[in-house]
């Protein structure tokens, strides 16, 4: 966990995600995909430094090529938290950026909830998890799941959530050398939106797809090659809306030798779930 001074929290982790299934199963009138899928935290992770600062300014000091600094979800977090409960105070934020872009991974939303959690202290907001899960939401309909801290069943467009228990695993990801556009995956209109539901209790023992994979296959055939390729180890299947993809393995010495036959222009490691996200401890329920 991040150490703690007076006005600085350095080294905040902001963990990835793991979609272990993602089903669509309709779509709201405002365009909204409803969709059903257990998200799994693992221990790879962003971390982020949090100075504070007396002129009210959120500045991050460690800009991301290609993403104006107002756009990046951790200055959009720390703005919106300022501004909804009044604090006058500022940050100096630093991101380092270990996630992929564009992966499935979740890092963008876990950078915004791990800012929210951490300058609720820093700056002594005071508000409680339920209370960051709804500012959350207006930034992404994955924070309100990295607030919560925990592997969960989600439901809605990703606000419903109930957390589960789910066995320790340990898992190889794979990165393919394309960044895929989320939009661009929900706007294909081959993508199925008609998935029956499951319900909570049965999706260990049904048969469970990720309903972009196909789109984003389509899209993208590097996605397919890895699948293809780490299929042979164990099932394989994309994160989220991709690119990354994951297996399950039986241990870190499978995951290493897996890891070593890697073709080189893929980006490969191992990650182990976690139980509860690392800063759960800064959380109020």
């Amino acid at each position: 966990m991040g150490g703690v001074t007076v006005n600085r929290l350095n080294d905040c982790p902001a963990p990835a995600k793991l979609n272990l299934f993602l089903h669509i199963i309709g779509r709201r009138a405002d365009g909204y995909h409803l969709l059903q899928s257990v998200f799994r935290l693992i221990d790879r992770a962003d971390t982020l430094s949090f100075e504070e600062r007396g002129d009210g300014c959120i500045e991050l000091a460690s800009p991301i090529p290609g993403i104006p600094p107002d756009r990046e979800l951790c200055v959009r977090a720390a703005t919106l938290l300022q501004k909804t409960t009044g604090c006058s105070r500022g940050a100096t934020i630093r991101l380092d950026k270990h996630l992929p872009m564009g992966g499935g991974l979740g890092g963008g939303s876990s950078d915004a909830a791990t800012t929210l959690i951490a300058l609720n202290r820093l700056w002594g907001t005071g508000l409680r998890l339920n209370e960051l899960a709804a500012i959350g939401l207006r930034l992404g309909a994955d924070v309100p799941f990295f607030i919560a801290g925990r592997d969960a069943f989600v439901e809605g467009i990703g606000e419903r959530i109930t957390p589960v228990e789910l066995t320790p695993a340990r898992y190889v990801v794979i990165v393919p050398p394309v960044e895929v556009p989320t939009a661009a995956i929900f706007a294909a209109g081959e993508l199925t939106r008609d998935s029956e539901p499951i319900k909570i209790a049965d999706f260990a023992s049904r048969p469970t797809r990720n309903d972009l994979q196909a789109v984003a296959c389509k899209l993208h055939p590097a996605i397919g090659e890895v699948i293809e390729w780490l299929g042979q180890y164990a099932p394989a299947r994309m994160t989220g809306s991709g690119a990354c993809v994951f297996a399950q393995v039986h241990d870190e010495l499978m995951a290493a030798r897996i890891i070593k036959s890697c073709p080189p222009h893929w980006r490969a490691w191992q990650a182990g779930s976690l139980a509860r996200h690392p800063l759960y401890e800064w959380l109020d329920s």
